[in-house]
């Protein structure tokens, strides 16, 4: 079996028992790259993303940061809570697709977290 396969049915396990405990929660999705990372809050029943952030981002490029270190994912972290939260949105659920929690995504979802969203 090939890791792109692998990976495939890890996301969608992962989403199908966020579905199960989501009550009506937008989604906090993340997806990282070799060279950055990207988190967007999106509203599944509606089909729209509410919120996103990434390291590709002016404000963060010119900040010196590089999208592949724990420190972007931080900042891209508070930038989506603040961005969530202009919205209106405060509590979501924590999709970290087929990565494991750690490193780079625990460091995002904790920014998060301090940033005002709670999941």
């Amino acid at each position: 079996m090939s890791l792109k396969v692998t990976n495939a049915r890890r996301k969608q396990r992962v989403r199908i028992s966020l579905r199960r405990s989501a009550n009506g929660r937008p989604r906090l999705s993340v997806f990282r790259s070799s060279k950055h990372i990207y988190a967007q809050v999106i509203d599944d029943l509606k089909g729209e993303t509410l919120a996103s952030a990434s390291s590709l981002e002016k404000s963060l490029r010119d900040a010196g940061k590089t999208g592949a270190d724990i420190d972007a994912a931080k900042a891209v972290g508070k930038l989506l809570a603040e961005r969530a939260a202009q919205k209106g949105v405060k509590e979501v659920v924590f999709d970290r697709g087929a990565y494991i929690y750690h490193g780079r995504v625990k460091a995002l979802a904790d920014a998060a977290r301090e940033g005002g969203l709670s999941f």
